[in-house]
């Protein structure tokens, strides 16, 4: 029951997970999403990177911007030899497809919606919102 979509464009009627299997956070998200009915597009964030445009639309969905998005507690973060509030976003992205591991996980996007992180309640406005947008159709 989960299908998948065309790489590097996000549909706004599939629901796109990226996750890394041994994150506990992208676990407790899937089991969720399972016990919910969800169907979703799961994609491995470190063997399937977001698309530079894939990650310029979930920025764009973001309330905070790169603080929202960055996993500043990580060892990738705190390895880099650059300092990311000087670069140009452009060089920020490109930074973020080659190195996934600075990204927060997991990331849910709709192509409207936007979850970052075992969020439950927001994980239930999501769903609530698909739903809505089901019964409408």
């Amino acid at each position: 029951m989960y299908t998948k979509c065309e790489r590097g464009v996000i549909s706004t009627a599939q629901l796109t997970f990226f996750s890394y299997p041994s994150c506990t956070s992208c676990r407790k998200t899937k089991k969720w999403l399972r016990a919910n009915h969800i169907s979703f597009d799961e994609r491995h964030l470190f063997r399937e990177t977001p698309t530079v445009a894939e990650l310029k639309r979930i920025l764009e969905l973001t309330s905070e911007g790169l603080d929202e998005v960055l996993a500043t507690r990580s060892e990738a973060y705190k390895d880099l030899q650059v300092n990311i509030d000087e670069m140009l976003l452009s060089d920020v992205i490109q930074l973020l497809t080659k190195e996934p591991k600075l990204l927060r996980r997991p990331i849910l996007i709709d192509g409207e919606k936007l979850v970052i992180g075992h969020n439950v309640d927001a994980l239930r406005n999501l769903v609530s919102q698909r739903l809505d947008l089901k019964m409408s159709m």
